[in-house]
């Protein structure tokens, strides 16, 4: 479980994005957060991920203070991060290549950490495979399309078997239709997996897709969060859903968004 206890941040010279601010995720729920550029998306994910520290209360995760990244946290970012002199295989494999160096010592890596580097290899493959790069594993970043690397930098987070999957924007420079594949793939994902999520989006369509419970924040001052459920259940297709096109219409009145029509 992840509790969020009466949060408080603010930037210097600003009003403050979160006060008293409370919420909480249970596990296995998968959430999306959207909102206004400046609302506070990125920053609360970054408190979620140990990255930032809020300036009153906390936020807990299994009833442990998060005051710093925890290694059971995997984290995928919009930039993906991968380094262009090493092939695919070897920025999938990254994470846990570093986890070995540092051996469970329950800060870089998990306490109950077991090193097993044929078990790793093949979390490697499956990943690859699963997010159907396993062709490319010989390949470096640079000879790949943008929805090829998301996907290894996917790989490369899943790979480390992570108990709270944080997800920043990691579609939004993708083109359309690369975009709603990965979209469809991630959530199935969470299907399959049942692994508690985060992800961060200024795409209301994405925020209805990936997410189970849906956040909706404001650049005003956020005190009392403002949780959509999301009524289109466990589809696996969930565009085609009969009631994709009202839960659309019901974000966009609560962002002060104009309505449009599915085919614009």
């Amino acid at each position: 479980m992840i509790e969020i206890r009466l949060l408080t941040f603010h930037y210097p010279g600003t009003q403050p994005l979160f006060a008293d601010f409370s919420l909480t995720i249970n596990r296995g729920e998968a959430w999306t957060i959207i909102g206004p550029s400046g609302c506070g998306k990125t920053t609360l994910l970054y408190m979620l991920a140990g990255l930032r520290a809020p300036a009153q209360g906390g936020i807990y995760i299994d009833g442990e203070v998060v005051t710093r990244p925890r290694p059971a946290t995997g984290l995928v970012l919009q930039d993906h991060g991968l380094l262009p002199w090493e092939t695919v295989w070897d920025n999938a494999r990254l994470g846990l290549k570093i986890r070995a160096f540092y051996g469970p010592d329950g800060t870089h890596s998990p306490a109950d950490m077991i090193r097993d580097p044929e078990g790793d290899d093949q979390r490697v493959r499956h990943w690859l495979r699963w997010l159907g790069i396993d062709g490319c594993a010989a390949m470096y970043p640079g000879q790949l399309s943008r929805g090829q690397r998301q996907r290894a930098a996917i790989a490369r987070t899943l790979a480390l078997e992570p108990d709270f999957l944080l997800m920043d924007e990691p579609f939004s420079a993708l083109d359309a239709p690369i975009r709603a594949e990965l979209q469809n793939v991630m959530h199935g994902f969470h299907l399959e997996s049942g692994l508690t999520s985060v992800t961060v989006t200024h795409d209301i369509e994405e925020a209805l897709i990936l997410g189970e419970k849906i956040l909706v924040l404001d650049t005003n001052t956020n005190s009392v969060p403002r949780v959509v459920n999301n009524e289109l259940g466990n589809a696996e297709e969930r565009r085609l859903h009969p009631e994709f096109g009202t839960a659309r219409k019901r974000l966009q009145e609560l962002l002060g968004q104009p309505a449009r029509s599915m085919g614009t």
